[in-house]
């Protein structure tokens, strides 16, 4: 988009950039003495809302985060085109034969792939269903071709951008390609609250009175960064030789409910894989501080 395009020039021009939240204008706006809206308002209430709010996310290039979130969002639009065909071979074996059984899950792989095109061979070749199936399960084998091949190349590039980070019991390869991808250049958030914030894993606080300490999720922030942090949460509550399963569990024996327990134990997680992108971060930058010198 449009503001996408400013906003590399402008990084690329060494000028700072910060993200003002469409919502932010609007307030700014409603309280400006001019009525009414134009872009020199917005500009306005844009500038106002960067000036009052000293904590807005920062925008910035970084090379390899931007490979491999487009690889990853590449991936998933693979995924997700696979299984609406699979889907749909589904309910065509159905109706060539209801009888016929497909493994769950089965056509992911190339061996499944390949008995069920081998079984649609022996159908009636005339009948539509099967002529379709036929041409869908090959469409199912490209795709898990191309998937693969996209998931060899984000396994490289995670495995030498964040090698900490990918040692994290419970953190996989495609996990990590998505925090890697999503929190961009982790040097822009100053602090692990402002990248728990930005994940939308910082407790909100709802109390009043007696009910001093409560907290509650919050649905804000990058949802992608979040359902990445679950999912390792989740694992490691699994996990009986994990430090974050022996957490969850003293969590719970405190008395906090299974999904207040799951939310400290995100928050706490979040401080360490934070921690593990600064370092690998740093180890980059040394990095690529050091081979032009070599070169040279």
């Amino acid at each position: 988009n449009m503001s996408a395009l400013l906003e590399r020039d402008l990084l690329t021009a060494n000028q700072k950039v910060v993200r003002v939240a469409p919502h932010l204008m609007a307030e700014h706006r409603k309280t400006g003495r001019q009525p009414g809206k134009s872009d020199p308002i917005d500009a306005l209430a844009v500038a106002r809302a960067a000036a009052r709010e000293p904590n807005l996310p920062i925008a910035s290039q970084h090379e390899v985060s931007y490979t491999v979130k487009a690889l990853t969002d590449y991936r998933e639009s693979l995924v997700h085109e696979r299984t609406s065909k699979i889907n749909r071979v589904l309910w065509r074996v159905h109706a060539i034969d209801p009888e016929h059984e497909v493994k769950k899950g089965g056509l992911n792989r190339a061996k499944h792939q390949k008995l069920l095109a081998a079984w649609l061979q022996t159908c009636d070749r005339g009948a539509v269903d099967v002529l379709l199936a036929i041409k869908e399960v090959a469409a199912i084998a490209a795709l898990t071709v191309e998937i693969n091949e996209v998931h060899k190349q984000l396994s490289a590039l995670v495995t030498a951008a964040v090698p900490s980070l990918v040692a994290l019991p419970g953190c996989g390869i495609l996990s990590a390609a998505k925090l890697l991808g999503e929190s961009a250049d982790i040097s822009r958030f100053g602090t692990e609250a402002q990248f728990a914030r930005h994940a939308g894993i910082a407790p909100v606080p709802v109390w009043s009175g007696k009910s001093a300490g409560k907290h509650r999720l919050t649905r804000s922030g990058n949802r992608q960064l979040n359902a990445a942090v679950h999912r390792i949460a989740l694992t490691q509550s699994r996990m009986p030789d994990s430090l974050g399963h022996a957490y969850y569990a003293k969590k719970r024996a405190e008395g906090k409910k299974s999904r207040e327990a799951m939310r400290c134990l995100k928050r706490r997680l979040v401080r360490t894989i934070f921690h593990r992108l600064v370092t690998d971060h740093a180890a980059r930058s040394h990095t690529e501080i050091l081979v032009p010198r070599a070169a040279a």
